[in-house]
């Protein structure tokens, strides 16, 4: 039997709507959703590829325990049995913070996942949760924390009818547009530019964003606070702020003033590389548009100042009247007024200090550098059993050899995943979960609660196909590992009650016998106290419901959630954050002539749970490669093909050599997400990537104090070719004085 099913995608923000064809319970084929009301009939090779990352040979099936070196089979009863008397003996003997939780960013992508997931650590009292976007974003929420109020006010731009947009540091028809969804970027992008916008793509490689539409800029990596800076300075300076504007809705406008006036373009060339002219060119672009804004991602927020990076951003879209105004940066409305919610109930707003390195909590999550620390250093409530839920941090964060050391000392890892990575791999037990294919959803909070979406529209979708196996949600997981432990569901024993008694009277059961939640019923009633459409209404809206269009000149004076309803444009946090630019500088001009290493990414890849399907994964694309421009390559005898060490002050690697003449000259880029080679999926374990991330620093002197953000790009490294065994690692580029001011 042949079906034709309507869903959409929950791999990126984009939630790029589908149609797929089942036949005899098997996915066949993924389409593009020709009819959808907002992203037209466009979707990447991921997400039309994703069901072979599903259904596959070594997809997680049965709970898993490792005895010995190997993992065998076990019943859900035997799993969570032994998991919650192991977190009840941690949680009595040493303190409930010593069980914590790594959130991983695919956990991110459905609605009732991190709920749950955030829902049974309250249940356990521990505040111990540890964020991807402590590795690639949380900087945006710390700035909008202190400015704006609450960490998920995320401007973005009115790209529908902006004038001039300047992108810094992000490769939209690659990688999206982050935290705002916009389908088939590359359209979007040439629709801009055939109405007459002004596109930069401020980068240091001339990306495919670059390539579609717009202008490219070349920037030296980690300087881009610099850059900033000498933007506000020249917008200060030729009389681009609206001041009646300023004075009316903001405050702190002085101190920015006066951070400004040692900033102008003619200091800080030497160092980003943008001549004056081209700097004052673009600002005079920005300043004439009838609505203009700056947009950036990854590429600024992991480059170690990307908190001064994005504040000065937020500044200047402030100040110059693009906030809030048509064709500048909007603040959507989701279907409740979260941040407000947010605020009045302390959401994410947590004041909790890290055990090591008295590190701030945001959005509710520490630094995910100083997990490693926090297993490894013995005293009160260090960290002995962690809990990784759709995430591999033994890929994607800092110093990643070091993390599975620490790994390695746990009394307890649990790990929640589709397939058998890194750190599954690791696992003590490992609990196998649905796919997003395989349950039932809504879009996940930013574009459900907050409005992040260019074309604002609901949409709701069944399972497309059933578990297999002994396959479990997450949501169902959570509760029953609450009960496990002996603790309720969101610290809550009418919550508990309620959800158990719920799934009794349904007689929930999933197709493959599983106990599961009520789901759909959960999905409904959000829906419901938030006055939307409830979820069976949305299902016969299998291509979207539009919602209201934003409204420009609502959100100042209206929904800024700060004490007194005015953004800060100068918090005293960033203030004094802003001293160490002189520092800062001193550093770069020191670092000049040397190599920089940025990250890079492919259309088939994403972080790092895409290479264990054969498609992606062919030929050329085994492995990842470190980028050079041919001038590099030259100066240093080096050919394409050539095998190369990568060596930073913290690891080495070595890997195959690609000439790339769109990098800029003294750059190279080497893609994350690989280094399979412990794994147990069978596809990825036989690539021969390797891991850039340990060449990150890890530890409390090296992450952002503001942010919690790790330094993952813009790092100095040295290339050499390769010659006999792999070198220790042996940093001679740089003094050490430099390394210690760079804490």
């Amino acid at each position: 039997m042949t079906e034709t099913k309507h869903t959409f995608c929950r791999i990126c923000e984009a939630l790029c709507g589908l149609e797929v064809q089942v036949e005899n319970g098997k996915i066949t084929q993924i389409r593009p959703d020709d009819q959808h009301v907002a992203t037209r009939g466009f979707a990447c090779a991921k997400g039309l590829k994703q069901h072979h990352l599903y259904d596959i040979s070594d997809r997680l099936m049965y709970p898993l325990k490792k005895v010995g070196t190997q993992h065998v089979r076990i019943s859900w009863e035997q799993a969570l049995l032994e998991i919650g008397t192991k977190v009840n003996q941690i949680r009595k003997l040493e303190h409930p913070n010593s069980v914590g939780m790594y959130v991983g960013t695919a956990a991110g992508f459905g609605v009732l996942h991190p709920v749950f997931a955030q829902g049974f650590m309250t249940g356990l009292g521990s505040k111990s949760m540890y964020a991807s976007a402590t590795q690639d974003c949380s900087n945006k929420f710390a700035v909008a924390q202190h400015v704006y109020g609450f960490p998920f006010t995320q401007p973005f731009p009115d790209i529908h009818h902006t004038e001039c947009l300047i992108v810094v540091g992000a490769n939209p028809v690659i990688s999206k547009w982050s935290f705002l969804q916009v389908p088939n970027p590359a359209q979007h992008l040439k629709e801009m530019e055939r109405r007459g916008a002004r596109l930069f793509f401020v980068d240091p490689r001339r990306t495919e964003s670059a390539k579609v539409a717009g202008e490219h800029v070349f920037i030296r990596p980690g300087t881009d606070v610099f850059f900033y800076l000498s933007f506000l300075h020249e917008l200060i300076h030729t009389g681009g702020v609206e001041a009646d504007r300023v004075a009316r809705f903001m405050k702190g406008y002085e101190n920015i003033q006066e951070l400004a006036q040692a900033w102008p373009p003619e200091r800080t060339a030497p160092i980003t590389h943008i001549v004056p002219e081209k700097l004052r060119e673009m600002v005079k672009a920005y300043r004439e548009a009838n609505g203009a804004a700056f947009y950036s991602s990854t590429g600024v927020n992991m480059g170690g100042n990307g908190t001064l990076a994005f504040w000065i951003q937020e500044i200047i879209n402030a100040i110059s009247g693009n906030l809030d105004r048509r064709g500048g940066t909007l603040v959507g409305k989701g279907v409740i007024d979260f941040p407000k919610f947010g605020r009045k109930r302390g959401l994410l707003m947590q004041d909790e200090r890290s055990r090591i390195g008295n590190l701030t909590k945001v959005n509710d999550a520490f630094a995910g550098g100083v997990m490693a620390d926090e297993i490894l250093t013995p005293g009160p409530r260090q960290l002995k059993a962690l809990f990784v839920t759709g995430g591999n941090p033994l890929i994607t964060m800092a110093n990643a050899n070091r993390l599975r050391e620490a790994f390695s000392k746990l009394e307890l890892l649990v790990c929640l995943d589709i397939q058998m990575s890194e750190t599954a791999s690791m696992a003590h037990y490992v609990l196998p979960c649905t796919s997003p294919l395989q349950r039932p959803d809504l879009p996940f909070i930013f574009p459900l609660m907050l409005g992040l979406q260019v074309k604002p529209y609901l949409q709701a979708t069944k399972a497309v196909v059933a578990p297999e196996g002994e396959q479990r949600d997450e949501a169902t997981i959570y509760l029953d590992l609450a009960r496990a432990c002996g603790v309720s569901i969101f610290g809550s024993a009418v919550a508990q009650r309620t959800l158990e008694l719920s799934r009794k009277l349904k007689r929930t059961k999933a197709p493959n016998g599983q106990p599961l939640l009520p789901q759909e019923g959960l999905l409904n009633f959000l829906l419901r106290i938030t006055g939307q459409k409830g979820f069976k209404k949305l299902l016969k809206h299998p291509h979207g419901l539009p919602r209201p269009a934003h409204q420009p000149g609502s959100f100042l004076g209206q929904r800024v959630t700060t004490e007194d309803a005015k953004i800060d444009l100068a918090p005293a946090i960033l203030q004094q954050e802003a001293q160490k630019l002189e520092a800062a500088f001193a550093r770069e001009l020191a670092l000049k002539d040397h190599l920089k290493l940025i990250t890079k990414r492919a259309v088939t890849t994403h972080n790092s749970w895409t290479h264990n399907f054969e498609g992606f994964v062919q030929g050329e694309r085994q492995t990842n490669y470190l980028y050079m421009h041919p001038e590099d390559a030259q100066k240093r005898g080096l050919a394409d093909g050539d095998t190369v060490d990568v060596r930073s002050q913290t690891a080495t690697v070595r890997l195959p050599l690609k000439l790339l003449p769109d990098l800029m000259p003294g750059t190279v880029a080497l893609p994350h997400g690989w280094g399979h080679q412990a794994s147990k999926m069978q596809t990825a374990r036989r690539t021969k990537g390797v891991n850039v991330n340990i060449l990150a620093a890890d530890g409390p002197d090296k992450i952002d104090p503001v942010s919690g953000m790790a330094h993952l790009t813009g790092i100095p490294v040295e290339v050499f070719r390769a010659a006999g065994p792999q070198a220790e690692n042996s940093w001679s580029g740089l003094p050490e004085d430099v390394w210690q001011d760079q804490d």
